[in-house]
C-alpha cells in the first residue's frame, strides 16, 4: 500500500510541477519586449513563386519605362555611376533619401530601380520604407497592403509582403511599355508609429535574407531632417544616395543632411528639378525631366554652392 502511496504522492507533484510551469509560461508574455515577441523569419524565398499582382504604373512617373528618350538616357547614366561606385567598394543595397519633403526623392528611387531592372541580368528590390507617407505603389499602380509596416510589426513574413507584376508589359496611350523583372516591398500600413517599427531590427533581419536573391535592393527612405527613420533605416543598407531639388534645397539644408549620414557611405547627391545645368567642375550631371517638366541633375561634392 505504501508503495502505492507514494506513486499517487509522485504522479500529484508531477501535475501540480506541471501546472505551475504551463502557468508560468502562459503568464510570461506579458513580460516580455516587444521585439522578443516578434515571430521567428521563415526563409524559404522562391522569386519564381512570388505573388504577382496586376500592376497600373505611372508613364509619366516613370520615363525609364520607354524605350528611348533623354530621360532613359540620364538614368542610364545614374546607373552607370552607381555600377562604378559598386566596382569600387561593395554595393548592392542603396537607401535614396532627401533632407526635407518635396525633394524627388521617390521619383529618384522608383527610376533608379526601374533603368537597375531594364539589365536583364540584374535582380532588383524596391522597397518603399517611407511608412508615413507611402509613395511608391501608387506610381506603380500595385496594392499597398500587406507591406513592410506588417513585416515589421511582426504580422506578416517575408514571402507576405513580396509581389511582382502580373504582367510583363502594359498599354498606354497605345504605347506598349514593357515592365522589367522588378520585385517590390509596399510600405503597408505604417503610420505614425513607424519609429518603433523602424527600431526593432526587424528591418536588417529582413535585408540579410533577401540579399541573396537580388543583385541590388533600392530603399525609399523618409526625409532625414524631418524624421529620424532614415538614419534607422541607413543601418540595413551599403550606402546612401541623397537627392536635392534645384532652387528649394538650400546649401545649408543639404550640407545637414549629409551630415545627418555621417555614419553612413554617401554615394553623392542627385539634384532634382534643374532645367540648365550649373557650371562647376566639382559637379557631375544627370539630366531628366519630371512630372512637372522640370530636370534632374547629380553632384557628389558639397566642397563648393556651385
Amino acid at each position: 500500500m505504501s508503495r502505492i502511496y507514494d506513486a499517487l504522492q509522485r504522479a500529484d507533484m508531477e501535475r501540480r510541477s506541471t501546472q505551475e510551469s504551463e502557468s508560468a509560461g502562459a503568464a510570461e508574455p506579458d513580460f516580455l519586449s516587444g521585439a522578443a515577441q516578434m515571430p521567428a523569419i521563415h526563409p524559404g524565398i522562391v522569386l519564381d513563386q512570388i505573388t504577382r499582382y496586376p500592376w497600373h504604373p505611372s508613364a509619366l512617373a516613370l520615363p525609364t519605362l520607354g524605350d528611348r528618350g533623354e530621360s532613359i538616357e540620364q538614368f542610364r547614366a545614374l546607373r552607370s555611376q552607381i555600377y562604378q561606385q559598386g566596382s569600387q567598394a561593395s554595393l548592392k543595397t542603396i537607401l535614396v533619401s532627401s533632407g526635407m519633403p518635396a525633394e524627388g526623392k521617390t521619383f529618384v528611387a522608383a527610376n533608379l530601380a526601374m533603368s537597375l531592372a531594364r539589365n536583364q541580368d540584374n535582380t532588383v528590390l524596391l522597397i518603399d520604407a517611407d511608412l508615413r507617407f507611402p509613395a511608391l505603389h501608387a506610381i506603380l499602380g500595385a496594392p499597398n497592403l500587406p507591406g513592410l509596416s506588417e513585416f515589421l510589426a511582426g504580422t506578416a513574413q517575408v514571402n507576405d509582403i513580396l509581389q511582382r507584376s502580373q504582367s510583363s508589359q502594359f498599354i498606354e496611350s497605345g504605347i506598349v511599355r514593357e515592365i522589367p523583372n522588378l520585385t517590390f516591398i509596399p510600405a503597408g500600413a505604417g503610420g505614425d508609429s513607424s519609429s518603433e517599427l523602424v527600431t526593432n531590427h526587424r528591418i536588417e533581419e529582413l535585408i540579410e535574407l533577401l540579399s541573396p536573391h537580388f543583385d541590388w535592393i533600392v530603399i525609399d527612405s523618409p526625409p532625414v531632417l524631418a524624421f529620424a527613420d532614415a538614419i534607422d533605416l541607413a543601418r540595413a543598407a551599403d550606402a546612401v544616395l541623397l537627392v536635392a531639388r534645384g532652387g528649394v534645397t538650400s546649401f545649408e539644408v543639404a550640407q545637414r543632411s549629409q551630415t545627418a549620414f555621417s555614419n553612413s557611405r554617401i554615394l553623392g547627391f542627385v539634384l532634382n528639378a534643374v532645367r540648365e545645368t550649373p557650371r562647376n567642375d566639382s559637379y557631375y550631371y544627370y539630366y531628366q525631366k519630371e512630372e512637372a517638366g522640370s530636370g534632374l541633375h547629380g553632384h557628389k561634392n558639397m566642397g563648393r554652392k556651385g
